[in-house]
């Protein structure tokens, strides 16, 4: 099986939220689409220092990370962004890794959204077809 590549929509989430408070106008709130890979063996949503500060993100911690080589690196962790797919979104707090080459459409995004990756045509899905469906257990 291939790379699965897909264009999705990044928002930073605390502009919304200064929208709201009517600190900021809608077009001030910083987002950019970009070509992520689908990675299925990545835990949530990872992204480069470029993304990072082309959103403005904060960084609010650092936590290690495995790698897929099985090394290990320090990852800063940014405030929350909104992803969008096409029709879907979710927040999360996306994993800044230092040198990514790629930013990376993880797990938890994927099963919040209700996707997965259609092995034969390598693209995503609805897991339930059209309408996103969400597990609460």
């Amino acid at each position: 099986m291939g790379s699965t590549f897909e264009e999705i929509t990044l928002k930073n989430e605390g502009d919304r939220i200064r929208v709201e408070c009517g600190f900021i106008k809608e077009p001030e709130i910083r987002e950019t689409t970009l070509r992520a890979l689908v990675d299925t063996g990545a835990a949530t949503l990872v992204i480069n220092e470029e993304v990072r500060e082309q959103l403005g993100l904060m960084v609010v911690g650092l936590h290690e990370a495995t790698l897929a080589n099985g090394g290990k690196e320090i990852c800063r962790i940014a405030e929350t962004v909104e992803v969008r797919w096409k029709d879907r979104f979710m927040t999360c707090q996306p994993w800044v890794l230092p040198n990514a080459t790629e930013v990376l459409l993880g797990a938890i995004p994927l099963e919040n959204m209700d996707l997965m990756v259609d092995p034969v045509d390598q693209k995503l899905v609805g897991r339930h077809g059209d309408r996103p469906e969400g597990l609460i257990m």
